[in-house]
């Protein structure tokens, strides 16, 4: 059995047990997280929600926080004598499927 869910605008398949990277979100590491916006429901049947399944949720746990790599960004104008170096890491959460609620 495994939902199609939505979380911060994102759309991640969600089984038990399995370990999602989404975007940073401010919770403790070990906090329950339950996510309402369920979009697709497989088990014996397919149920689809318009736009989201009624009295489904997934429950899940924080399991810690981490960066990506770095990634550069340069920006240069040839003879112009224009460049930009920056840098970005990306802050993301690890979060583990408990239970699928209502399926």
């Amino acid at each position: 059995m495994y939902a199609l869910v939505e979380f911060k605008g994102k759309q991640y398949k969600a089984e038990k047990d399995a370990l999602l990277k989404v975007d940073r979100i401010e919770a403790e590491v070990g906090s329950a997280v339950d996510i309402d916006s369920v979009l697709l429901v497989s088990g014996d049947t397919v149920t689809v929600g318009a736009p989201y399944v009624k009295g489904v949720k997934v429950s899940a746990v924080v399991e810690s926080h981490k960066k990506d790599p770095k990634i550069i960004i340069f920006k240069y104008k040839s003879k112009k004598d224009y460049r930009r170096k920056t840098g970005h890491r990306q802050q993301y959460s690890y979060i583990r499927v408990k239970d699928i609620a209502g399926a």
